[in-house]
């Protein structure tokens, strides 16, 4: 090899007297800030068991959630609302265990849950405010929960309201089995809010992109009366 092939090499490598004068530099930066630097590595040995933590008590929160929510589900799923919103007296009722339990998502779940029990109530603005509190990625639940916001609103003839619940509804992870019915629940409200033009498209959507559902068969019918009720305006 040449010397000048070594020298070329030789200048990737680092020089000591210069390593030792960075180092020299490094030492000298911590003495004179040592009350920064260690108080940086505390802050940021803090965050990382505060992160751990909190992870563990959200963990402990939702086995407690979990084990309080079960006899008021068992109230829910048969139908007697009251109690599964309140509690018996014994066991902690929904609203209760959701507002206790809200950062797990037990506690998550049992504000989906008092959301639907209130909404059957006709108790349409605490429906509304548990239903909105709720948050899942799940394909069906959130897509369901937009939509009995949608409902409540719809009840409570607030039809823009509803209207901006239900296209949320619809635009969840669009799919065959759950959208067409978003979009039924969306036309009819643009019906009540008199936006006719926005009801016959969409309608026209369920007819397009899912054909095959059992609604394409009422967005036809409705689709049809709408416009025959337009031409006669």
């Amino acid at each position: 090899m040449s010397k000048t092939q070594t020298s070329s090499k030789l200048e990737f490598l680092e020089d000591p007297a210069t390593l030792a004068g960075s180092l020299g530099k490094a030492e000298l930066f911590f003495e004179k800030n040592r009350n920064l630097v260690l108080g940086l590595v505390v802050a940021v040995v803090l965050v990382i068991a505060g992160f751990i933590g909190y992870r563990y008590w959200v963990s402990s929160q939702d086995e407690e959630a979990q084990t309080a929510m079960f006899p008021s589900v068992y109230e829910w799923e048969a139908d007697s609302l009251k109690k599964a919103l309140n509690g018996n007296g014994a066991n902690e009722g929904l609203i209760a265990i959701a507002d206790e339990y809200s950062a797990a998502p037990a506690g998550n779940l049992a504000s989906f849950y008092a959301g639907v029990a209130l909404l059957k109530q006709g108790k349409y603005d605490e429906a509304i405010e548990k239903l909105k509190a709720f948050s899942s990625s799940d394909l069906l639940v959130q897509g369901r929960a937009y939509a009995l916001i949608g409902d409540a609103y719809l009840e409570k003839k607030a039809y823009s309201d509803a209207i901006d619940a239900y296209k949320k509804a619809a635009d969840y992870k669009p799919n065959q089995y759950f959208t067409p019915g978003y979009l039924i629940k969306l036309a009819l409200a643009y019906e009540q809010n008199k936006q006719n033009q926005e009801a016959i498209e969409t309608y026209n959507k369920i007819i397009d992109k899912y054909p095959t559902s059992a609604e394409s068969a009422n967005a036809k019918k409705y689709k049809s009366v709408l416009e025959s009720t337009v031409g006669e305006s």
